[in-house]
């Protein structure tokens, strides 16, 4: 059987480590089962240098070394694939996940030291891949799912890998493979509630894959029907995904029993009292059930003793439980207040609200389907059934203007709050990437590697789609938001309008005038 090295890159390298991998746990767990011989290297969880990673590579003769993520592992993965190759030279080096899923042909082209780049779901995928390795054989482009080199260099497309439609059939993630005594349950805390705060034995995991929605900055990792191929002008296979107008979302969860089962292991072999839900939107997957979905996973939950039960000294505050808390997602358009008060009742402590903005001109373009209304009636619903509503913003969407940043303000005294919004990111992979790839390649001097390179968590700002302002203004119209400091931003909206001929009164947005974003503040020279 083939001997590989699965290498999880460094991600969130201003964090600590906090989750194990999931995918990665999953496609070992998945190579092991058909036999061949696996072992772990997470380079995210210790992070002790390229010495230490060669010593790794150098411990054994590797057939295969893989590695993927998301597309902000970037640039650990280009480190690890160069010294990969350099130390072992004979292996087969694969990447995957979302980095590679999002633009193939770019990344074959940016990592040359890669064979074999794996789109899509890789569940079925990798493992053949290792058996082809086993057989000494290396014409990847025959393995579905797959862009590889051919031996006079060429990219070859293999035809598209079809979705895992059997989820239940899949063997649990392989944890063992991670340090999760020694590195992960150090760090269980989530700040979102009382009770993430207070674990101490957290562990993830994915109840479904992918989502029904289609917000234009999101990417979906080519796991929920949205990926498709198709040919680009010079007749060379390209991966497309979602166009205005073109949708397509394949909807694919795990049935309650198998969710509970696999929760109920977890409390049995690591004694976990905290569970996260690392799926996209818990609600989109209960609406697609008809509603059936969270109730049983909560029956389920209950029936199977993992309900938590808290402890409280005597002054009232909590000090522990036994059971499980979780906690996930939702969306305010799909929420209701009988199932939140379920959750509830069998331990959620929390749920992410993706609100995205209170301004209902920014909310028609995003594509998730919900208003101002549903956003303010979901957060007090949340809070009546006693879970933590978290509720995350983005600002500098193309149709920013000053309405909607005191739209947001507004949204914020009324509701007690204080939300520092995440800057509006072109991800590769999202409409909004392939609808602006040519402005953001512009404003990186024309080098998309460099963009990619650049991408984290959407708390710093990359590249700008918004139409009406630059980099410089976002990052101060930001300050201002958090400040609510409605006195500096009348007085800079007027300085604003004057700058751009816009009169008072008039619609404050340049929407009509612009078919593209503003220039960033490296375009712009001083006055």
């Amino acid at each position: 059987m083939a001997k590989v090295l699965i290498i999880n890159p460094v991600v969130r390298e201003e964090d600590v480590p906090r989750h194990v991998p999931y995918g990665l746990a999953l496609l070992a767990a998945v190579a092991m089962e058909k036999g061949h011989l696996v072992q772990v290297y997470d380079e995210n969880a210790w992070r002790q240098g390229d010495d230490t990673l060669r010593e790794v590579l150098r411990a054994d003769s590797w057939d295969a070394v893989a590695m993927g993520g998301i597309t902000t592992t970037y640039g650990s993965i280009k480190k690890i694939v160069g010294i990969s190759r350099e130390v072992c030279p004979e292996a087969s080096i694969l990447v995957g996940g979302g980095v590679l899923t999002s633009l193939p042909r770019e990344m074959m082209g940016f990592l040359p030291q890669v064979d074999i780049g794996c789109i899509g779901e890789g569940l079925e995928t990798f493992p053949e891949i290792l058996d082809m390795i086993d057989r000494g054989e290396s014409e990847w482009w025959n393995i579905p799912g797959t862009i590889s080199r051919k031996p006079d260099g060429q990219l070859a497309f293999s035809q598209e890998r079809s979705l895992n439609m059997e989820l239940d059939e899949l063997p649990y993630p392989a944890w063992d493979l991670f340090p999760v005594e020694e590195v992960y349950f150090k760090n269980s805390e989530a700040v979102f509630s009382e009770e993430g705060m207070l674990a101490r034995r957290r562990l993830d995991i994915n109840a479904s894959y992918g989502c029904s929605l289609i917000c234009r900055y999101c990417y979906h990792l080519g796991i929920a029907g949205d990926m498709r191929y198709g040919e680009d002008n010079a007749g060379e296979t390209t991966v497309e995904f979602d166009e205005p107008g073109n949708y397509t979302r394949i909807i694919r969860y795990h049935s309650p029993e198998y969710i509970v089962k696999m929760v109920k292991h977890l409390y049995d072999k690591y004694q976990v009292d905290f569970i996260g839900f690392l799926d996209e939107n818990l609600m989109t997957m209960n609406q697609s059930s008809g509603g059936t979905w969270l109730k049983e996973i909560c029956r389920l939950w209950k029936e199977a003793d993992l309900a938590p039960k808290p402890k409280y000294n005597d002054k009232g505050h909590l000090t522990g439980w036994s059971g499980i808390y979780w906690g996930g997602t939702s969306h305010a358009s799909l929420c209701n207040p009988e199932i939140l008060k379920i959750m509830r009742e069998a331990g959620c402590s929390h749920l992410v609200y993706g609100y995205e903005s209170f301004a209902p001109h920014v909310m028609k373009t995003v594509g998730k389907g919900a208003t101002p209304k549903n956003n303010y009636r979901s957060f007090f619903w949340t809070l009546e059934a006693g879970i933590r509503p978290i509720p995350n913003l983005i600002m500098g969407f193309p149709v920013e203007d000053f309405q909607s940043i005191r739209d947001n303000i507004k949204a914020w005294e009324e509701l007690g709050i204080v939300v520092k919004p995440h800057f509006a990111t072109p991800y590769p992979g999202s409409e909004w990437f392939s609808t602006y790839r040519e402005s953001i390649e512009q404003q990186y001097g024309g080098n998309l590697e460099d963009f990619i390179l650049d991408l984290g968590d959407a708390t710093k700002i990359t590249a700008v789609i918004s139409h009406n302002f630059n980099m410089v203004e976002l990052v101060g119209l930001r300050q201002m938001m958090l400040d609510r400091n409605f006195r500096s931003l009348d007085a800079y909206e007027r300085i604003w309008r004057k700058n751009h001929d816009i009169a008072p009164g008039e619609p404050s947005t340049l929407i009509k005038q612009k078919s593209k974003p503003r220039p960033t503040s490296k375009e712009q020279v001083p006055s």
